[in-house]
């Protein structure tokens, strides 16, 4: 807690440098603009809006609960040209192919998952695991995530998220892949199972917990109030999770993002995405060694204002944090989990 000390993470195979005193330093950086409280319910200028209209000239229907549709601008799109012969083995290009959707939660723009109703984060959860089979069908990887808050690249102030199916493992599916498969070669049980057995028992790093999920600040996390969000259960797979479970990962979904909203009383921002084992034709093959799991990469440090920057030794070195997790995890723990903005006055 007083001296710095790096942390290895096995789901990554690396270290982060934990240097918890330099939390203490002055700062003279950059302020960021805290979110606006003001965002209007609905705007007919929102392309996530219903009724709203697209930049490719769509009008979004009335809808009222989940709405998806494909992603105006995507990153991947399913005919695109294999790439030429690569003359030189440091020039090398490869075929990817996919398709990118995007999933509003809500009709609402003032809304947020945090101050969503139980049954509309598991109406959310549902439409995850629905698309995460559709697509997995046919696509290796399937990766939903959501860039919440303008700091995090958040373009349009609606509750959403993207969903990108591709025709290869990307650099993260494929290193997570290999050191849980190794994992469960060396100990005969699933890494993060393992890990979630011995967080539960330990509590240190413990935020909330209920009879099917924890969170925890892992032990190697290098964001400031970085968490991993663990089923108790091995499950493989989002589409995998049983009625019961779904209903509890509403619950502890809703009481992490009102402890994250509650820290600096501002709707937190943060990116968020599940890994579970590859699919397509994975699904043909023994992916035990996987375990479903949520990362949630929160960039605010000491304020609504201050964040942490991933900058200079973290860019050409390695991964470096200003508090340990055990000092996180304790501080989101201690925190209400009725949202600031429903409390009585």
């Amino acid at each position: 807690a007083e001296h710095q000390h790096a942390r290895y993470n096995p789901l990554r195979d690396d270290w982060v440098l934990v240097s918890a005193h330099r939390v203490k330093r002055p700062w003279q950086g950059q302020l960021e603009k805290p979110p606006p409280e003001d965002v209007p319910r609905w705007d007919p200028s929102n392309p996530l809006c219903p009724g709203a209209t697209r930049a490719n000239g769509e009008v979004n229907p009335q809808y009222e609960g989940t709405f998806i549709f494909p992603n105006d601008f995507p990153a991947l799109q399913p005919d695109a040209p294999e790439p030429g012969d690569s003359d030189h083995p440091l020039f090398q290009a490869a075929a990817a192919r996919g398709v990118c959707k995007v999933m509003c939660f809500h009709p609402w723009s003032d809304l947020t998952l945090p101050l969503m109703s139980l049954a509309e984060i598991r109406a959310v959860i549902d439409a995850w695991a629905e698309l995460a089979a559709e697509l997995g069908a046919s696509y290796p990887w399937v990766q939903i995530f959501e860039n919440k808050g303008a700091m995090m690249g958040c373009s349009n102030p609606h509750p959403h998220c993207q969903v990108w199916a591709s025709s290869f493992l990307p650099n993260e599916a494929r290193l997570e892949d290999r050191t849980q498969r190794q994992h469960l070669s060396q100990r005969g049980v699933p890494m993060l199972l393992e890990y979630a057995e011995q967080e539960a028992l330990r509590k240190e790093r413990l935020v909330v917990e209920n009879k099917d999920w924890l969170v925890v600040v892992p032990y190697w996390a290098t964001w400031p109030y970085q968490t991993l969000l663990l089923p108790r259960r091995h499950v493989c797979r989002l589409q995998d999770l049983r009625e019961g479970e779904r209903d509890s990962l509403a619950s502890i979904m809703q009481r992490l993002l009102i402890k994250y909203d509650n820290l600096f009383e501002v709707s937190f921002p943060y990116s968020m995405g599940w890994h579970g084992a590859p699919t397509g034709p994975y699904l043909e093959e023994d992916c035990g060694h996987w375990q479903l799991h949520a990362h949630y990469y929160p960039p605010l440090l000491r304020s609504a204002t201050v964040r942490k920057f991933m900058v200079g030794y973290e860019m050409l070195a390695q991964a470096q944090r200003d508090l340990t997790p055990e000092q996180a995890a304790e501080r989101l723990r201690s925190l209400p989990e009725v949202h600031y903005k429903q409390r009585a006055k």
